[in-house]
């Protein structure tokens, strides 16, 4: 690996502010205390700062020389609502809320990464530094843009981050094009005519309906979208019913839909809503249909994509880079920047869990799990991707 030596200089401190994160975890626009810590850290530093975009979001402005070119680098800042079970010393001090998708180790990257382009400036141009709020089903990146991100400051291109377990510590994993899909939900109402259970012809049966729906949507995903068309459609909850001889009057299906593109989620929602609907009549029954899209597909721009490519390899080795990484069913809302702007994604590989201090729990280093924690030895790595990125899209002319 060819780091930034001064970045690997800071590592002690940027674990420092990586693991006092992780014990203040912030939900979803009500990241605060880590807008703060930011916003103190980048003034400290002698970097403009401007906050408020995204309700909570802050964001840094790190100038040289006269070139009017741009790009921006993006840390996502918000924790999950679920319990950590992890007794270490960093562990969260808020009951129900945790860093459990390492936007603690995304943030202090992103951290490392400004001071030492604060400290060098080896760069001709604009690097804007986006701390976003709200990743985890908030869609802060949506309402950054709506707040203004990219007309107050306007970037050539966005490059995102996350760490990803599984994969060999410190590696750089990327594709071309869909890396991650949408994320999309249903909630669907059956509305039957309840009946006692001895006496079903004197009804109609919501339970049995919304049975025969959920089977049906199967034929979607196997004959009528292709085959080469990734897709996943899952009925996660169904609600009926609060006694064992009471036919209920209605019958709910919950679930979620994803996609990599749009064109197969609008056939998806069109002839799910169309299925439900005749379904339901065909019974005598009435459905209600909602489906809402929370994130688009995230796809990755060939050009950026190319680009960042090279300077992974600069920067970890060609070994240690994965330019054809599977694309995974999981969203991202940085998938609103790209819409937005050209742009790249890129895994960091977070390991297999060596890394976590005794106190851990018993369970593996997985994302949304009470016992996963963020590799901190990936810190200068993921800083100083950053720093070659900019520093190679803003030379010094």
């Amino acid at each position: 690996m060819k780091l930034v030596e001064p970045i690997i200089a800071m590592q002690a401190e940027l674990q420092q502010i990586r693991r006092d994160l992780h014990a203040h975890p912030e939900l979803c626009y009500e990241e605060q205390r880590t807008a703060d810590v930011v916003a103190a850290k980048l003034t400290e530093w002698g970097i403009p700062v401007v906050r408020g975009l995204g309700l909570t979001g802050v964001v840094g402005i790190i100038k040289n020389g006269t070139s009017a070119r741009a790009i921006g680098l993006r840390a996502d800042m918000d924790a999950l609502p679920m319990q950590e079970v992890n007794t270490f010393a960093h562990a969260s001090r808020h009951p129900g809320k945790m860093h459990a998708c390492g936007h603690d180790g995304h943030t202090a990257m992103l951290l490392g990464a400004a001071r030492h382009l604060a400290n060098t400036r080896n760069f001709d141009g604009t690097v804007y530094l986006v701390f976003q709020p709200a990743e985890e089903g908030g869609a802060g990146a949506r309402r950054m843009i709506e707040d203004g991100l990219f007309e107050r400051f306007p970037m050539d291109a966005i490059y995102g981050m996350h760490n990803w377990p599984g994969y060999a510590s410190g590696t750089l994993n990327v594709v071309e094009g869909p890396m991650m899909a949408s994320s999309n939900e249903f909630h669907v109402t059956v509305k039957g005519k309840g009946s006692h259970a001895a006496q079903p012809h004197k009804g109609i049966d919501p339970v049995m309906i919304a049975v025969q729906i959920a089977q049906s949507w199967q034929h979607i995903m196997t004959r009528e979208k292709s085959p080469l068309d990734t897709a996943v459609l899952s009925i996660t909850q169904i609600h009926a019913g609060s006694a064992t001889n009471v036919i209920p009057d209605e019958a709910q299906l919950i679930g979620t839909v994803r996609t990599f593109t749009t064109p197969v989620l609008d056939l998806i929602e069109k002839r799910m809503g169309e299925i439900a609907a005749h379904t339901a009549a065909g019974f005598g029954a009435e459905v209600d249909f909602q489906f809402k899209r929370n994130y688009p597909p995230l796809v990755n721009h060939a050009r950026e994509t190319a680009f960042a490519l090279g300077v992974m390899r600069a920067v970890v080795g060609p070994e240690m880079v994965n330019d054809n990484v599977e694309p995974t069913m999981g969203a991202e809302d940085f998938a609103f920047f790209l819409q937005a702007k050209p742009g790249c994604y890129v895994f960091i590989g977070n390991g297999e869990g060596e890394h976590r201090d005794g106190g851990h729990g018993l369970g593996p280093c997985v994302l949304h799990n009470g016992s996963y924690d963020f590799n901190d030895q990936l810190l200068p790595v993921g800083a100083s991707f950053w720093v070659r990125l900019a520093e190679t899209s803003l030379p010094l002319r």
